[in-house]
């Protein structure tokens, strides 16, 4: 077995303590992977931006694009067929929230508006799609040092052609913290008595939005349309994943998370656990793909506030989906109910500025709200045609 699987499963014992005390404590020891030695992410770092609450619960920014939130939810990018509208394109594959399209060497990823969770469609969310193709690109670009991705271009606000590459099928989950709602969340599966999840040993002692000793990988894969847990043993066991690519892939993902943790810092965020996808382009390069760090994959604290929160016993201050999500879980079962309730339009505005927040702080640059009266749909299909014209 390669030493990344070894130091995955069997990793060297960190000393956790005890989060109102300075002193460790006496027992138990937990046992989590090293990434590599980047500098500690500290609440003391001299260039973090302050950010506050206010500045996403009201302000000048937020009365600008609410109008134009409010005035966009019956026209949301829900539904995309350009197979029938650009004959370049093949097929279709739909899924959470991206349609993908064979346009033979490339792949055409259409980001839509439609909201997921629980392994379900929640609601359409105004310019969701646009804020997530354009948080992912911007990422995308930044860290290229750590890793190559699969992004050819970008010929709309919603689309990326991508290289056509073989998709490892895998999940990679990076966590930083002891939190979450859904099933596979770290803070669900400790507080039902898990204390060896995805091959990371945790002890007994934690509590919800702890800050772990290190970053932890919790892989999952799919069976049908939910997501299991799995650890690196088994993932290359079952033949999903050699080891060389399982230790080149988890390395990488745990780069990109320190490096995204570092960047969201430096901007007042902290960046909690995300998850990334990756694939084998034709020459046999690893490729990041999907989406990188976005309000979708990841979950995002305020961070000035979150150590006397954390000490007080109040949740993080968050800048995600989390509070639709605890929506859902109030007023249904999200896992078992086969309908569930309509999102309430006031949550939709918020999850949609939330989103455009989000984007605006991360990449320090205004989101250009579409001016055009042209339907989404033709105006992503004369794009994307003209793009893949140029390729040929």
């Amino acid at each position: 077995m390669s030493q990344c699987l070894r130091t995955t499963l069997n990793p060297p014992k960190t000393l956790l303590r005890n989060p109102t005390k300075s002193s460790p404590v006496s027992s138990p020891l937990i046992h989590l992977p090293k990434s590599k030695k980047h500098s500690r992410i500290s609440m003391s770092q001299q260039n973090q931006q302050e950010l506050s609450l206010d500045s996403l619960i009201s302000s000048t920014r937020k009365e600008e694009v609410l109008g134009a939130i409010k005035g966009s939810l019956s026209y949301c990018l829900t539904e995309t067929s350009l197979n029938k509208t650009v004959p370049a394109l093949k097929s279709k594959v739909r899924g959470k929230v991206r349609d993908i399209y064979d346009a033979g060497d490339y792949l055409v990823l259409v980001t839509t508006d439609r909201q997921s969770a629980f392994d379900k469609i929640l609601a359409s969310i105004p310019f969701k799609g646009q804020v997530l193709n354009e948080t992912s690109l911007w990422w995308f670009d930044r860290t290229r040092h750590i890793t190559q991705n699969a992004v050819v271009s970008a010929p709309d606000k919603n689309v990326t052609i991508a290289k056509k590459c073989s998709v490892f099928p895998v999940e990679f989950v990076v966590r930083g913290y002891v939190t979450g709602s859904t099933d596979t969340s770290l803070w669900t599966v400790y507080k039902n008595g898990v204390r060896n999840y995805c091959g990371n040993a945790l002890p007994d002692g934690l509590v919800k939005s702890q800050k772990l000793p290190s970053n932890i990988l919790t892989p999952t894969t799919k069976a049908d349309d939910h997501d299991v847990p799995i650890t690196p043993e088994e993932i290359v066991q079952s033949g999903l994943m050699t080891e060389a690519d399982y230790c080149e892939v988890s390395s990488k993902a745990l780069s990109l998370f320190e490096y995204g943790q570092r960047v969201a810092l430096e901007h007042g965020l902290i960046l909690v656990d995300t998850k990334y996808e990756f694939g084998k382009g034709s020459d046999g390069s690893v490729l990041l793909i999907d989406e990188v760090h976005t309000p979708d994959s990841s979950r995002y604290w305020i961070a000035h506030s979150y150590e006397e929160r954390f000490q007080k016993g109040l949740e993080p201050e968050n800048v995600d989906k989390e509070f639709l999500r605890l929506w859902f879980k109030d007023h249904c079962n999200p896992y078992e109910d086969k309908v569930l309730p309509d999102a309430p339009a006031d949550l939709v505005c918020e999850l949609a500025w939330r989103y455009i927040f989000l984007y605006e702080t991360i990449t320090k640059s205004k989101f250009e709200l579409p001016l055009t009266e042209e339907p989404i749909h033709d105006r992503i299909s004369r794009n994307v045609e003209l793009a893949l014209s140029s390729l040929r």
